[in-house]
């Protein structure tokens, strides 16, 4: 499959500019690569020379100089073309003798790249800190040739801010995916892997080009089949898995059950204090590696939504997570054990459980007592990837423990990629929430690169929302959050209207109108989404099971702890310390204080927080149903303009890329304005309060 939905943000679009095309002609028409060769260089050297086919025309030279290799060429005398080099992270050396720009080290996924001109002399080289760094410099390298970047602009140095970065696959031996948007599994097929591999190895070649370094396979929610796939009737398949993923430099994770000792290994028990059962997941680990020596580890979801875990044992979750990184230690493996935890068996008559508390309260507790091959994955914030939460509490409260942040790719409560919501602005105001957990400064970017704890291992994961659709992602729009998912976790300074330029310019090509065109609704579009959704960070006013279309009550009587208590008189609940769950005093001062009091409340926040009235003024000085009222309308005016100004690109990109938003843009359109009528009917009906405006509420 080659098409341009297909190819997503890797089009590598012929250059039309010919001055330019003969100036990157010129330092890509030969490369020599000094070094060994690799699986990893050889897809460094297989995405290069596919690159400059598709972009140049041309077939560069390849010259190769290590030391186990037919000697093409010799070092002496090279004047020209890109030179491949990779240093050791302890021994990197300038790029060239005499060189006064002395490059420092790089870490084992870092790069530089620099052209160099002058006495005769045209070239680029790039230096990679490893055989994956010097693969992320190659991809770095074809974006910039994307993005017509003359050479002068040819001198970069990169490290990845994060260490672990991480996609969730949320798949299932059957084919289906959880919170799957996008078609089936390119992993599975009726309960069995997948025997052409030639998409596997396509979405790793996607995934390595924004730095992505690791991969879960298969859902949290562990299955009888995937239960499994720890055993040897399925390992030989698994690894052929890891095998394509390796050679782009990503580590291969399996999520597995904790109750697998009972359910398939005849132990009888899965009590992590029990002998036999600490014996048994050692010999469990011992056959992962014998088949895939550089495994990555765990990912656990345990006494979650009725998942089995520690507690049916009387244990908690350090002893669960710890015995299974005892086992997994000896081989350098690490346990990744999700803190989404909480009573999924509410009261909805219980106003003093909240939800919203739990992960808090059952892992802060157990600060400092995990091993320090565990970590903890934590969602970004403390219900479940909602369109607009606080972050979470216990981002900063664990000062001993090892943490990874948990994003959603998957659009779950986003539109599920029938409406465009670009949530790399989301997810930028998660980063850069400032703690206060050591004082001013305590950013969660900082907590989750273990740069603010010096925590040993750290990172960031997110839930994949690729499928087998043509395009990966249902709207090829969604595509942005993938590709922008990888560049915001390898460096969280890069700005979103940066992010969405990179992915546009890559995805649509260089034309200046697409930029701007597609690069203003991309940055507006969550706002849009938000406002004729949820209003003012309540959530989870959606259909229950399939969240995706509009139930204001939905859940609201149901056991899943997801309630707006909205009333004849107001909504909103009281998470207040003074009279509501008490859950402020979670975050440190003075957001605890900023958030407890009415006046200081972010109005963004304000339902999530506080019950108020519906004649409460916000900031803004709208009561909230006025608000509520002029969201829901400008927000469906504002999704039906989205389609116009797409339409104005017809003719500009490739069609079947424009047909296929135009059609997302359309059914986004016609359901933002139901939205607005089931939204605002409700709260008309329920408050009696009419809109100030005289517009139609049915």
């Amino acid at each position: 499959m080659n098409s341009t939905l297909y190819r997503a943000w890797l089009q590598y679009s012929p250059i039309q500019d010919a001055e330019l095309r003969e100036a990157y002609r010129r330092v890509l028409g030969t490369i020599s690569l000094e070094g060994r060769r690799s699986e990893l260089l050889d897809s460094a050297i297989e995405e290069l020379r596919s690159g400059c086919r598709s972009l140049l025309d041309i077939e560069p030279e390849l010259l190769l100089l290590g030391n186990e290799m037919p000697q093409l060429a010799s070092n002496e005398g090279i004047s020209r073309g890109l030179q491949l080099r990779v240093q050791p992270a302890d021994n990197v050396q300038d790029l060239e003798e005499g060189n006064n720009s002395a490059p420092g080290k790089l870490g084992p996924e870092g790069f530089r790249l620099e052209y160099l001109e002058g006495k005769g002399q045209e070239r680029v080289i790039l230096i990679g800190g490893s055989e994956k760094g010097l693969l992320y410099g190659v991809f770095h390298l074809l974006r910039l040739v994307a993005a017509h970047e003359p050479l002068t602009a040819w001198n970069v140095t990169e490290e990845p801010v994060n260490r672990l970065r991480m996609i969730n696959q949320w798949d299932n031996a059957d084919g289906s995916i959880e919170r799957g948007y996008a078609g089936r599994s390119i992993f599975y097929r009726d309960g069995r892997f997948t025997e052409d591999l030639t998409r596997v190895k396509d979405y790793a070649r996607l995934l390595s080009s924004v730095g992505i370094n690791a991969i879960s396979i298969n859902n949290v929610n562990v299955h009888e089949i995937e239960t499994r796939f720890i055993t040897r009737e399925y390992l030989p398949q698994v690894a052929q898995i890891a095998s394509v993923f390796r050679k782009y430099g990503i580590t291969l994770y399996l999520s597995i059950n904790f109750a697998a000792p009972l359910h398939i290994g005849g132990v009888g028990t899965s009590d992590p204090l029990n002998e036999d059962v600490r014996r048994w997941w050692r010999a469990a680990a011992d056959e992962i590696y014998s088949h895939i020596p550089d495994f990555g580890g765990f990912l656990v979801k345990a006494d979650s939504e009725h998942r089995p875990g520690p507690f049916a044992y009387g244990r908690d979750h350090a002893d669960g997570a710890n015995m299974l990184a005892e086992a997994l230690k000896p081989h350098g493996g690490i346990v990744i054990w999700r803190c989404f935890v909480y009573n999924c068996m509410q009261d909805w008559r219980d106003r003093s459980t909240d939800r919203a508390k739990a992960a808090y309260d059952h892992f802060t507790p157990l600060d400092g007592r995990f091993m320090d091959n565990v970590l903890l994955q934590i969602k970004n914030g403390p219900m479940d990837f909602q369109v607009r939460e606080p972050v979470s509490p216990l981002f900063g409260s664990m000062k001993h423990t090892n943490q990874v942040l948990e994003f959603q790719v998957t659009q779950e409560y986003t539109g599920q990629q029938r409406h465009v919501c670009y949530l790399v602005p989301q997810w930028k105001d998660v980063l850069n929430f400032d703690t206060h957990a050591d004082g001013q400064g305590s950013y969660v970017k900082r907590i989750v690169s273990g740069s603010l704890h010096s925590m040993k291992l750290s990172g960031i994961a997110a839930v994949s929302n690729i499928g087998d659709d043509e395009n990966w992602t249902g709207h090829t729009l969604a595509q942005a959050n993938l590709y922008g998912y990888g560049r915001l976790i390898w460096n969280p300074d890069l700005t979103s209207e940066e992010i969405a330029e990179e992915w546009t310019r890559q995805t649509f090509g260089n034309d200046e109108a697409v930029i701007k065109t597609a690069c203003g609704m991309l940055m507006k579009s969550w706002p849009i989404y938000e406002s004729y959704t949820s209003p003012l960070g309540v959530g989870w006013m959606v259909t229950p099971h399939t969240h995706y279309g509009p139930d204001v009550d939905g859940y609201e009587y149901s056991r899943w702890g997801t309630y707006h208590f909205a009333d004849r008189d107001g909504i909103g609940v009281d998470r207040t310390a003074a009279t509501g769950t008490g859950y402020t005093a979670q975050y440190f001062e003075p957001n605890a204080r900023r958030y407890e009091t009415l006046e200081d409340c972010p109005d963004e926040l304000l339902l999530f927080f506080h019950h108020v009235p519906y004649s409460h003024r916000l900031k803004s000085g709208k009561t909230v149903i006025q608000h509520i009222y002029d969201t829901h309308f400008e927000g469906a005016d504002a999704a039906a303009e989205l389609l116009v100004e797409w339409a104005s690109l017809e003719g500009r990109i490739d069609p079947a890329q424009h047909a296929q938003v135009a059609a997302r843009l359309a059914e986004q359109a016609e359901h933002a304005k139901h939205w607005r009528d089931v939204i605002n009917t409700y709260f008309f009906r329920k408050s009696g309060v009419p809109d100030g405006r005289g517009r139609t509420i049915f």
